[in-house]
């Protein structure tokens, strides 16, 4: 499986920005599609997933209320919505996919990543 992520970039603070993840080379269907940030010098952090069957969403607490993760099946694409945005939001976001259930708040049950792409929020 190949993800490719995109529509990274710089916005202002309050702004939105939308991402993409891109899937390809998928034999059988995802379980979910997750995605995380990343800072240098911190961990993976959760921002949400969503159950790519049922499209159940799941968010992390700090991205609940203003991001929302959406998918198109007909373009094997999820989306992520991020609304309000502020200066802490700023790191490389990546999507993740999983083909069996498991925690979605775990990057080590994801099976394939994408490439990353920077969001910078400026104040």
């Amino acid at each position: 499986v190949q993800l490719v992520d995109s529509g990274g970039g710089l916005v202002q603070a309050g702004g939105p920005l939308r991402l993409s993840c891109a899937a390809s080379g998928a034999t059988g269907p995802l379980y979910a599609v997750g995605w995380f940030r990343q800072l240098p010098w911190k961990t993976r952090e959760f921002v949400g997933a969503i159950r790519w069957n049922v499209e159940s969403t799941f968010y992390g607490a700090s991205v609940k209320d203003r991001f929302t993760i959406s998918r198109d099946t007909n373009k094997n694409t999820v989306y992520l919505q991020m609304n309000s945005l502020k200066p802490e939001d700023t790191a490389v976001y990546y999507c993740a996919a999983r083909l069996r259930g498991g925690s979605y708040f775990a990057a080590l049950e994801y099976d394939y990543w994408g490439q990353g792409t920077q969001v910078t929020v400026s104040s």
